[in-house]
């Protein structure tokens, strides 16, 4: 067990943050579907299509995720571990999730306002969480900066063409497109700018000063291959 006040190796960390995120991010889509005032944009497309098919929610977002990652294979982008994890975990956890907080729909209108706003919230943690974590983006963000790179074209103008057409798309297949929509689009990207930077994990870099108690350990150059203390 580390020592009080130490913080676990860097990569742990990642992971660990990585996880937490991406749980929180299906239990953000669970709330805001199940309270049927509107979907994230991406998640009008996948409530269509599973309408239209019979497939579950959770199976069409993962199968959604794991086609737009093959979209990265002609624009040359890597995907990270992070990526790979976005579309499983999230895929995996959107139906329990959606059966979980079941009940939600049948809440009345004020509640489900309620449930709508903490969805958005709680997206936004989830999100800062995840990118944050510095494991690669999730497979439609890099669609995005892909198709930035190849039309250079302003980033807000690529991703609102991407959300557009992906919102008539669900809306069109019966996907449920409302004021939560509107709210997600208007209100995610800020609370992510003020969530991101204290969520951010630094890469490694030089050593610095450790406080012990009331002695400060300063990390001698590489070179002398011993510790100052003062």
């Amino acid at each position: 067990m580390a020592p009080a006040g130490v913080l676990p190796p860097p990569r742990l960390r990642r992971g660990v943050q990585l996880l937490i995120g991406l749980v929180l991010y299906a239990l953000s889509m669970a709330l805001l579907v199940d309270s049927a005032l509107g979907n994230m944009p991406w998640d009008v497309l996948s409530e269509g299509v599973a309408r239209r098919t019979g497939l579950s929610f959770g199976a069409v977002t993962l199968v959604i995720s794991a086609l737009v990652l093959a979209c990265w294979v002609p624009m040359r982008q890597r995907p990270g571990v992070g990526t790979v994890a976005n579309v499983l975990v999230i895929g995996l956890l959107a139906d329990p999730f959606l059966a979980l907080v079941a009940g939600v729909g049948d809440l009345a209108v004020g509640w489900r306002v309620v449930v709508a706003a903490a969805g958005i919230g709680l997206n936004g943690l989830a999100t800062a969480l995840y990118v944050g974590a510095g494991l690669g983006p999730g497979p439609r963000d890099g669609l995005m900066t892909g198709l930035v790179a190849r039309t250079g074209r302003p980033v807000a103008l690529v991703r609102t063409a991407i959300e557009v057409a992906v919102v008539l798309s669900g809306i069109a297949l019966g996907g449920t497109f409302g004021v939560t929509t509107v709210a997600y689009a208007l209100l995610v990207g800020p609370l992510v700018h003020v969530l991101l930077p204290p969520l951010r994990i630094a890469p490694a870099g030089p050593p610095h000063p450790v406080r012990v108690d009331a002695t400060v350990v300063r990390p001698a150059p590489p070179e002398q291959g011993r510790t100052t203390v003062v």
